[in-house]
């Protein structure tokens, strides 16, 4: 698919997408559109930096657009995000996409008075963008009215289930029982969380997994440092932050290490925002707001308090520290290289960190060079692990057996002879 009016999207969101320099769909654009405007539930792996959130809204807007309301009222469709961040931002691109349109988009998030919010709903609003927890309380306090949900999103419903927020969602999905039609994005469709969400969220949901493209993840260029310890690993971020990267992200596994990581830097006067678990609203306000505005250039974040954040113009991802697990790699480097952007991925991988590396090779398909910086180059070898034997199947073995019986039986013929 090649340009977005093949999806026979209305002049006045082909407009909006032009202003926005979106080109042709994504991926996930082309496959989740044409279904959602179909009005059919969909179920969606979806890494951020895909384009997930045009995905969704756009088939919400073309609905609201062909059935326009016929009298002032309450929300005709429910976007859930886990984080207050994730909803500020899922809002912003929806405005930009409706913004030749006359509806309405709102969000419910924590960090606004309960009044502002009451003053809001009571007026007409068409698409909500809500945070479950926050939205829940105005539900129990009868000051949001779910009967006029036409249409329920959960994006990053994984990443709900980890923040505990299964209980509330499935409660949303019952009060949002009249609904039509129920999308679900999620990083990955494993586990047994999502596909509860599945069985009691969704009627025979269209199925579609989007892993970034080859052409969307050549943007990137990936590559990584060896580090023989933790002295030289500080001192190859120093020099990546100083010499190479305008604007970081730099990924790290625990709030201890962040803690380390954050003294070091300014030990060396570079400055540096952060965001980390239980961290007060303010502060990570205050610290996402610092780096987009661009008064600091390096934000140091752990996955859990990172979740949600969608920074334009990010130029390099840092892991200082792996993931546990791959997908979350994938999920990482996605916040560069977006609307059209190029952008770097590097790692800085210790000896014990080979394992994880290849793991992550083989996820997504695709080598990960190393580099060297001169002055800073490893001194330890490259270690090598042996390859497991895969265990084969009974068939596997069966045929295996039988290629050995063969080849023994070639030997004693030759023998006989």
């Amino acid at each position: 698919m090649r340009t977005f009016a093949e999806l026979e999207l209305s002049p006045e969101l082909l407009l909006a997408l032009d202003e926005m320099n979106f080109e042709r769909p994504t991926a996930i654009q082309a496959d989740v559109i044409p279904h959602g405007m179909d009005g059919r539930d969909i179920l969606a792996s979806a890494p951020t930096g895909t384009g997930k959130t045009a995905a969704f809204v756009l088939p919400l807007l073309q609905h609201l657009l062909d059935f326009p309301r016929q009298k002032p009222g309450p929300a005709r469709a429910l976007i859930l995000t886990p984080t207050r961040e994730l909803a500020i931002q899922v809002a912003d691109q929806a405005r930009a996409l409706a913004k030749h349109t006359d509806l309405k988009i709102i969000t419910i998030t924590g960090g606004i008075s309960y009044q502002e919010h009451a003053d809001v709903l009571g007026k007409t609003q068409d698409i909500v963008v809500a945070t479950p927890g926050r939205l829940m309380e105005y539900i129990e306090g009868e000051r949001f009215d779910c009967r006029a949900i036409e249409s329920l999103v959960l994006d990053e419903a994984d990443r709900m289930l980890d923040m505990g927020f299964s209980a509330t969602v499935e409660r949303l999905s019952t009060e949002c029982r009249w609904r039509k039609q129920s999308m679900l994005f999620s990083a990955t469709l494993e586990g047994k969380g999502i596909n509860g969400f599945k069985e009691t969220l969704l009627t025979d949901p269209v199925e579609v997994e989007a892993d970034p493209s080859r052409r969307e993840r050549k943007k990137i260029t990936q590559w990584y440092y060896r580090c023989d310890d933790m002295k030289h690993k500080n001192n190859l971020l120093k020099s990546i932050l100083t010499e190479q990267a305008e604007r970081s992200i730099v990924f790290i596994k625990t709030r201890e290490r962040l803690a380390a990581v954050r003294e070091e830097l300014t030990r060396s006067k570079i400055t540096c925002a952060w965001l980390q678990g239980e961290m007060p609203q303010a502060k990570r306000t205050n610290a996402i707001n610092r780096f987009c505005a661009g008064e600091v250039n390096v934000l140091l974040a752990t996955d859990v308090a990172a979740r949600g954040i969608d920074v334009p113009d990010i130029t390099h991802v840092i892991n200082f520290d792996l993931p546990y697990k791959a997908d979350v790699y994938l999920h990482r480097i996605g916040r560069t290289a977006r609307a059209g952007k190029k952008g770097n991925a590097i790692s800085l991988i210790e000896a014990h960190d080979q394992k994880m590396l290849e793991r992550i090779t083989r996820y997504m398909d695709d080598e990960i060079k190393e580099r060297t910086i001169e002055g800073l180059k490893p001194t330890h070898k490259r270690p090598v692990f042996k390859q497991k034997k895969k265990k084969l199947t009974k068939k596997e073995a069966k045929g295996k057996a039988k290629k050995v019986a063969k080849k023994a039986s070639k030997k004693t013929d030759k023998k006989t002879d």
